[in-house]
């Protein structure tokens, strides 16, 4: 319906914007701080995995929006069905690397400058998105990326192997979350020993600052769990039974789910507004600077609408101040 379609457009515009301007916050406020760009490669990371989307993907399904079917051609179809593949698995094994990062630093800090040297740090960074891309080139040859009118996208298809369809959800999702819920309730366990003086052994006490660090990747982890979920679920249920299962999956809660997914990569760089330092710093750093600037141009264009006899100096004066 009309009035669906208009929803469906909103909540993707708004998370393209959001999207874009948060993510190159993000990644900007890491390569600024000199002392971040080592310890938060990963976080990046997962800022490319969320921005590659609203570059590429995103703005074709809000044209299959507009225009209530795919016009862009099989290729694109393909393409940005891999991109989107990529970016939903590349985050999920980001955000798992994280963790593992993070459980390292908090619970084996002894261990950690040898274990995430430079060198090192890029090589689990570049191991990282070498299995993202082995995890996404099977759905080529499986043939699983097809338009789904529900919900304007080239995405992947849930019916066309309920073997690979139950593999996805299981390596992509499940095992991932096993993993991250391991180290983060770890890493739980050990600040709440430290806080009540009950450590067993001698280890560092995390800082302040690691334990807010801390927090705000387990928010983007259960932000992305919360959001991917419902979509995981459907699959796997209609894996089991793809003739049975899927005809009784209501529509409503499938587009919902599908747009509860694309919604997840603009989070991301809310909770690090809301959370980080480092980017409240440069968004205060570039907030005047906007300002400065579009008062300026309101300025000249005042300016410009002005006769000229009518600009006297105190006019100008009261402009610049």
């Amino acid at each position: 319906s009309a009035g669906l379609s208009t929803a469906l457009a909103s909540v993707l515009i708004f998370t393209i914007v959001v999207d874009i301007l948060g993510n190159v916050l993000v990644i900007l406020s890491v390569y600024r701080n000199k002392k971040l760009r080592n310890a938060n490669i990963f976080v990046v990371s997962l800022s490319v995995a969320d921005l590659v989307v609203a570059l590429y993907p995103y703005p074709l399904v809000l044209t299959a929006i507009f225009n209530n079917d795919w016009t862009m051609g099989d290729f694109h179809c393909q393409a940005s069905g891999f991109v989107m593949g990529l970016s939903v698995i590349g985050s999920i094994f980001n955000i798992t690397a994280i963790a593992i990062n993070r459980y390292c630093y908090i619970c084996h800090s002894l261990h950690y400058d040898r274990l995430y040297s430079l060198r090192n740090t890029c090589v689990y960074l570049g191991l990282t998105w070498l299995l993202t891309c082995v995890a996404t080139v099977p759905n080529f040859f499986v043939g699983s990326l097809q338009y789904d009118p529900r919900v304007y996208s080239c995405t992947f298809a849930q019916t066309v192997s309920s073997y690979y369809t139950m593999s996805v959800v299981i390596i992509h999702f499940l095992i991932p979350l096993l993993v991250v819920s391991y180290c983060y309730m770890r890493i739980w366990v050990l600040v709440i020993k430290v806080k009540h003086r009950v450590k067993p052994e001698q280890r560092t006490k995390p800082k302040p600052s690691d334990v807010k660090n801390f927090l705000t990747m387990f928010m983007v982890f259960v932000l992305f769990a919360v959001c991917w979920a419902p979509l995981n679920l459907i699959g796997l249920a209609v894996a089991m039974n793809p003739g049975k299962v899927a005809p009784l999956i209501p529509e409503w809660l499938f587009v919902t789910s599908y747009f509860m997914a694309y919604f997840n990569s603009c989070l991301n760089a809310i909770i690090y507004g809301l959370l980080s330092q480092n980017v409240q710093d440069l968004l205060a750093l570039c907030m005047p600077k906007l300002l400065l600037v579009e008062t300026s141009r309101c300025a000249t264009e005042g300016l410009k609408s002005k006769p000229s006899p009518a600009v006297t100096n105190n006019n100008v004066a009261e402009i610049h101040v």
